[in-house]
């Protein structure tokens, strides 16, 4: 009997181990060292009359010394000589490639600065990020929200920290999404203040160029869904194939 109940224990301890190991397979990615990869490139473009509101002005009501004086032009789509900028171009489902690169100042930074958060679009890891309050004098309240369904265009909103930031300094704060890599910042306490950020399971993901452009490198050779998110127009996608070491293009058209 005892000799049953030990082997029904093992048993029951493998299936789990090997659950908990394909779950984990399945979420995670793998760093390799990638030979000869590829690159992916192309440009964002407009096509046509840009919407009534796609550009918003927003009255400063508070901290007019540091935030400005009048209106806050609020740009939410970005449109310079037909190319469309504060887009994401990624990679879909990506299981192993290239390293994540360090961060550029040795951490991922929210910037909150003249009542901006700078830069408007970026591309974070998961994990530990600074908020940081550059503005003297000024409360932020900085409002994070994971958005959940954004390729279905069902949008739901689930808060993942909310806090208020009343001196110049930084904090540190785990970004954890649970079911989507799209993220939407705003300050509670200046109706003005909004960006967006992308935090992928691997780091094929960029945010476009002032020119539409865009590159994607170091790319393993395969066939990948390729695809494109603005946070108005939600997210566009297409097929390619990269071959070792070779360049594809792949262009992206957005429209009201």
């Amino acid at each position: 009997m005892r000799a049953a109940k030990t082997c029904t224990f093992l048993m029951i301890a493998a299936f789990l181990l090997l659950s908990f190991s394909n779950l984990a397979s399945a979420a995670g990615y793998k760093e390799v060292d990638v030979a000869n990869g590829g690159t992916i490139t192309g440009k964002f473009t407009f096509e046509g009359a840009l919407p009534v509101d796609a550009i918003e002005q927003i009255a400063i009501t508070k901290n007019p010394d540091i935030c400005g004086q009048g209106y806050r032009e609020v740009i939410w789509v970005d449109v310079k000589d037909g190319a469309l900028r504060g887009a994401f171009a990624y990679l879909d489902k990506v299981k192993q490639g290239k390293k994540w690169a360090p961060p550029e100042g040795g951490s991922y930074l929210v910037l909150q600065k003249g009542c901006r958060f700078r830069p408007w679009a970026q591309v974070v890891r998961r994990g530990p990020i600074t908020i940081r309050n550059d503005d003297p004098g000024v409360l932020h309240n900085i409002n994070t929200r994971e958005l959940i369904g954004v390729e279905k265009g069902r949008v739901v909103k689930r808060t993942m920290f909310n806090f208020g930031q009343p001196d110049p300094g930084d904090i540190e704060q785990e970004l954890k999404p649970r079911r989507a890599s799209f993220i939407s910042i705003n300050c509670e306490a200046h109706n003005f203040m909004f960006g967006f950020m992308m935090a992928p399971k691997h780091p094929y993901a960029v945010v476009v160029n002032e020119d539409g452009s865009y590159a994607l490198n170091d790319v393993p050779p395969g066939t990948y869904t390729l695809k494109a998110w603005h946070p108005r127009y939600g997210v566009k996608k297409t097929k390619v194939t990269v071959a070792e070491g070779g360049e594809v293009k792949a262009d992206f058209a957005f429209s009201e």
